[in-house]
């Protein structure tokens, strides 16, 4: 699935509007159905302005809400300035592009799924065998229920942001369960860096910003907090007192600098696995704060002075 995912791989995608589709399904993990039948204004924000995709999640019929990065929501936009100035007063994001004078209907899924198998014959990509891959649209949502599985992300989370109505149909992803993560978080007193206690989003978009926030820790580790900035956009002063000149801190929290290294290194690693090369060079960037931090912790006396020493590039041990 990863190589499919690849910028390059999709440009190869001939129809820009089933381009898009597959992107969203990627994202997302709306069934094919559910996506090709986005209405055009399918984008809205929350309080702190992060983008969300509004869908009608026709096999339970109803509204749903899914957190998207922005450069899906770019995308996105883009595409809704294509239909507006095709169409009068189009109803669609991804209007089928024949016998449709007022774009009022919108795009086959079964169109789409002829389009992936040409895209697949034409990007020839192949499994650990050799093989030509078969795709099918739906094997993009579980993809995408089993990543944040893997990047543990609590079941209920999944649950919700697949839209599903019980656990037992996320079940297959995990063996997990945490029915009670909501109500924590609906309780917790949330606090921005002055501490102003925030408001939280109520009515139809309030499920969906829980799971944003849910996501979000998944997203970079805090030892003291969770980062509310919208999915996968790049963060100037993510764990900033780490680099900050005035920050101080003391052998006495060495276990917090520890556990968030841990909790850091597993981040990059599941990012370099998925490919997500901003995510694991952001965490990278953290990592090289702490492990200073915790080298200096543990061999105080070393380079104290600010000036270059003996073990500067070496192992202190060896030199120290």
């Amino acid at each position: 699935m990863t190589q499919l995912e690849h910028p390059a791989t999709l440009d190869r995608f001939a129809d820009p509007g089933g381009r898009l589709l597959a992107r969203i399904l990627m994202s997302t993990g709306l069934r094919v159905g559910d996506g090709a039948r986005l209405r055009l204004d399918c984008i809205v924000r929350d309080g702190q302005g992060a983008p969300y995709l509004r869908y009608t999640n026709h096999k339970m019929r109803r509204e749903a809400f899914v957190p998207i990065d922005t450069d899906l929501t770019d995308a996105i936009t883009a595409q809704q300035q294509i239909v507006l100035a095709q169409f009068d007063d189009p109803d669609y994001l991804l209007p089928r592009q024949t016998r449709n004078p007022d774009g009022k209907v919108a795009f086959s899924d079964a169109t789409f799924r002829g389009e992936l198998r040409e895209w697949l014959r034409v990007c020839d990509i192949r499994d650990e065998l050799g093989r030509p891959v078969h795709v099918t649209p739906h094997q993009w949502r579980h993809t995408f229920g089993t990543r944040l599985i893997n990047n543990e992300v609590p079941q209920e989370t999944v649950r919700r942001l697949l839209d599903h109505d019980s656990h037992a149909m996320t079940s297959h992803y995990a063996r997990l369960s945490d029915k009670t993560i909501r109500e924590q978080w609906q309780r917790a007193r949330k606090v921005d860096i002055a501490g102003e206690q925030l408001a939280t989003d109520t009515g139809p978009l309030a499920d969906a910003v829980w799971m944003k926030n849910n996501l979000a820790r998944a997203k970079m580790a805090l030892p003291n907090g969770f980062c509310a900035l919208p999915l996968q956009q790049k963060c100037a002063f993510a764990n900033a007192c780490l680099t900050c000149p005035v920050f101080v801190t003391t052998p006495e929290f060495l276990p917090q600098h520890r556990r968030q290294l841990e909790q850091t290194q597993a981040l990059i690693s599941a990012a370099d696995q998925n490919g997500h090369q901003r995510l694991a060079e952001m965490n990278r960037t953290v990592e090289k704060n702490l492990l200073a931090i915790i080298d200096a912790l543990t061999n105080p006396g070393c380079c104290a002075t600010g000036k270059s020493c003996a073990c500067s590039g070496q192992n202190r041990a060896d030199v120290c």
